[in-house]
């Protein structure tokens, strides 16, 4: 996944995609369609862009080479020099491209699949949610001191909740997380309940489990205070919680209304029909090699994990966050992209709300974990991995080992 399209909204808007060494230029050459150009020139092979933008034409600064905004030659300053360039080995290389769901995918390989065939039954799955009609409203990005396998791994299961996140335990049902993997697809599932407590804990109260998700999750929550009843609002402040479960609900269907309510002033849709799944859980979807969208209505969270260049001790870790809107509104622009410093702390991104001091306890492990991967290097060790709980890891690895001896 190289961007969204509202990123690119115009023909010459562009982003430069970089990987793994490797950078195509993204970009619209038309109303309805989407090219990316790897990204040098065909004379002496410079960058051609290094930051993202808007253009009429693709032009080199080192010699002023000059291409249309749909990849055809342009301009060769002193063309009786260069014979040997015509429009047949003179126009910009093409990456594939692909688009689904408001994001553009892009392939290197000449003759991949369509992202229709390898998507499978992807789309089916996100049909109801229309991620189309959303727009990114946070975008964080940061480096880490690890591969980006092992980030990505810590993000596949909900196993490391009970000593990695025990703050949210009262409100997260880690271990009763649904695992699916399909056959054949390029992509897998889990859904870990949200509003329920942990198995892990002694019976708790369905106000514990709210006000331990307020302090969790913070104005994600919070918002929902306009739906507090007359009743409740008039309990005396020092003893009234900020959210009180009504008597006839158990917090995790108060938590749902709230969060109907709520899209729904937002948005104008009608939720009524919306599970309480599809409005609190957490069904996050892991499209290989390294895309991860959460499915539902609320919240849409994206991770996206990269190699730093060609280092396999580093990696460019991206959080993302899409919001509805009212259909009949047009949609708002993209955020640019927010970079924190290699030692900044995710909860000093104030647009990622309480979710960035749960990131920040992630991201303790992972270069450890890197340190260890190394370390055990020396012994004939290696991971165990959990056959339910970690099988989406077992399902990484599995696509992996596919695709590098297809290589």
């Amino acid at each position: 996944m190289a961007c969204r399209e509202e990123e690119i909204p115009e023909v010459g808007d562009y982003v430069v995609y970089d990987v793994a060494g490797l950078s195509l230029i993204v970009t619209r050459t038309g109303k309805d369609e989407i090219k990316a150009y790897h990204n040098f020139c065909l004379h002496r092979l410079r960058k051609l862009r290094t930051e993202d933008g808007s253009v009429d034409q693709f032009r080199c600064p080192y010699h002023g080479w000059t291409w249309n905004v749909d990849g055809s030659i342009k301009e060769i300053p002193c063309d009786w020099d260069f014979p040997h360039i015509n429009e047949d080995n003179g126009n910009l290389i093409e990456a594939k491209t692909g688009t689904w769901g408001g994001f553009v995918f892009v392939n290197m390989d000449p003759d991949c699949e369509p992202l229709e065939t390898y998507l499978g039954a992807l789309p089916e799955h996100f049909k109801r949610w229309r991620f189309d009609e959303c727009y990114k409203a946070v975008h964080v990005k940061k480096k880490m001191a690890a591969n980006w396998k092992i980030c990505a791994e810590a993000f596949i299961e909900s196993y490391h909740v009970i000593d990695t996140h025990p703050q949210i335990m009262p409100h997260t049902a880690d271990a009763n997380t649904q695992y699916d993997n399909y056959d054949g697809e390029h992509f897998n599932r889990m859904i870990t309940p949200m509003g329920v407590p942990s198995p892990h804990l002694d019976e708790i109260s369905e106000q514990q489990i709210i006000d331990a998700m307020m302090g969790t999750r913070g104005p994600a929550v919070a918002r929902g205070a306009d739906n507090i009843s007359e009743e409740q609002a008039s309990e005396p402040a020092s003893t009234a919680p900020l959210l009180a479960v009504p008597s006839n609900q158990t917090a995790r269907q108060f938590l749902a209304d709230i969060s109907r309510n709520s899209l729904q002033d937002a948005t104008g849709y009608d939720y009524s029909d919306c599970s309480d799944s599809e409005m609190l859980d957490a069904i996050q979807y892991f499209v290989f090699p390294n895309f991860f969208p959460w499915g539902g209505f609320s919240p849409n969270v994206i991770y996206r994990f990269r190699p730093d260049g060609n280092n396999p001790e580093s990696a460019i870790v991206e959080i993302m966050i899409l919001h509805r809107v009212d259909p009949s509104q047009p949609k708002p622009p993209p955020v640019p992209v927010h970079e924190m410093p290699d030692d900044g702390d995710w909860a000093d991104a104030e647009e990622l709300g309480g979710l960035g001091a749960v990131f920040d306890q992630d991201m303790i492990n992972i270069p450890h974990v890197q340190a260890g991967a190394r370390i055990s290097s020396a012994t004939k060790a290696a991971a165990s991995i959990g056959n339910f709980q970690e099988s989406r890891i077992r399902d990484l690895h599995r696509n992996l080992e596919r695709y590098i001896n297809k290589s």
